[in-house]
């Protein structure tokens, strides 16, 4: 009896610690999501997210808080083709601020660094609005100052679509040859100039190249980057190649990680268009019911979900993105920006805002100290948010 206690000890003991370990110091860590995509799916789906959404979302609000995220920035989405975009944008604000009515002891917005850090102290989940698209401000700069009353504290100077002052990825790299201009116009940097005075973070995921260095030359406060990742390992044209996060270090800003298999797993969109190939009669057939690809996508992936799990790549693949900034510039511009609930495949284990742990536990793994882990989890987003907002 006693040699199966001792053979206990060393073996079950240990791992049973080492899970009390990571957890523990992902709970005490601030932890901050970047992007997350809820509202608008909470919106053009009629669901709110104060309920039980398992099975059905990545995110609701008691599983924000099962999982241990302390700040969460929710994106304010719609694409290029949405009429009247800034009323859109609003519309999505004025779900979350019915969430936050109804839950005032569990979710607070926040403005302020200080408003942030009193929220995580009472443990609440402290929200911001991040706009996904510099096309909702409809090129009114008081829209920028709108936005920022009502808790924008970034915007994302485009999507995939273009805007009349700033070129997109998309746009710079598959469509050059009908872009009327390239990277920022005049209103462009004004915009960026009102975005530093209000202490709105500027926003260069999904952004061009040209669009990317003009708007670096033109801020004179840190850029978030709040959900992209390593060009050098999985190269589309959403993703940071080595010049952009050397940029980034330069600037003093902050990379957050996208968790999209097609931006970690270079092999990705190979096995996805195998995926589509197999079932183009039925993606065909959604198509002419909805013209919307997304559309078609959530239907054949939800259908055929054996295969699209086959698909995921390993969440260790998503930490070499991580290792890979960190061992070009440094641990303090890296960070975590999710995009749940506006993708379709993430890495295997992170199924939802509740694996989030499991992140922490990775980064103890390859043996980032704890005051790391606390700079990656949200620190390094902390520093950015507070140079933004200073002297205001």
């Amino acid at each position: 009896m006693l040699r199966r206690i001792f053979l206990f000890s060393f073996t079950i003991l240990p791992f049973m610690l080492s899970a009390q370990s990571y957890k523990k110091l992902h709970f005490k860590s601030m932890v901050v999501d970047t992007h997350n995509d809820i509202l608008s799916k909470a919106v053009e789906n009629g669901i709110v997210i104060d309920a039980d959404l398992t099975g059905k979302t990545h995110s609701d609000l008691n599983r924000f808080l099962k999982g241990g995220i302390d700040v969460q920035v929710f994106s304010v989405w719609c694409d290029g083709e949405r009429k009247e975009p800034f009323n859109w944008a609003n519309r999505e604000m004025d779900s979350l601020d019915a969430v936050i009515q109804r839950n005032p002891d569990k979710i607070v917005k926040t403005g302020t660094p200080e408003e942030l850090r009193q929220a995580v102290k009472n443990h609440k989940l402290a929200a911001m609005f991040g706009v996904e698209g510099g096309h909702m401000i409809e090129n009114n700069l008081d829209n920028l100052n709108k936005f920022f009353d009502r808790g924008t504290r970034y915007m994302t100077l485009t999507w995939n679509n273009s805007t009349d002052w700033a070129t997109s990825a998309e746009d710079e790299t598959q469509h050059a040859a009908n872009l009327k201009h390239k990277g920022l116009t005049d209103f462009g940097r004004q915009v960026i100039q009102r975005m530093n005075k209000l202490g709105m973070m500027v926003d260069l995921s999904h952004v061009g190249e040209q669009t990317f260095y003009d708007a670096i030359a033109a801020s004179t406060k840190p850029i978030i980057v709040s959900h992209s990742c390593v060009y050098n390992i999985c190269p589309v044209s959403r993703n940071l190649k080595d010049a952009q996060i050397k940029a980034v270090q330069q600037n003093g800003g902050v990379i957050d990680l996208n968790f999209f298999s097609g931006f970690v797993d270079s092999n990705y969109n190979k096995h996805q268009d195998e995926f589509l190939q197999r079932h183009k009669a039925e993606m065909d057939s959604l198509l002419q019911i909805k013209p919307d690809k997304y559309y078609a996508y959530d239907i054949l992936f939800s259908k055929y979900a054996d295969e699209v799990e086959a698909m995921r790549p390993p969440l260790s693949l998503l930490i070499d993105h991580l290792d890979y900034i960190v061992n070009l510039i440094g641990v303090d511009y890296v960070g975590l920006g999710s995009d749940f609930d506006g993708i379709n495949s993430s890495p295997k284990e992170l199924n939802d805002v509740t694996d989030m742990p499991l992140i922490t536990k990775e980064l103890k793994k390859r043996g980032y100290s704890k005051k790391e882990i606390k700079k990656i989890l949200g620190g390094n987003f902390m520093r950015v948010f507070e140079a933004n907002m200073s002297g205001l």
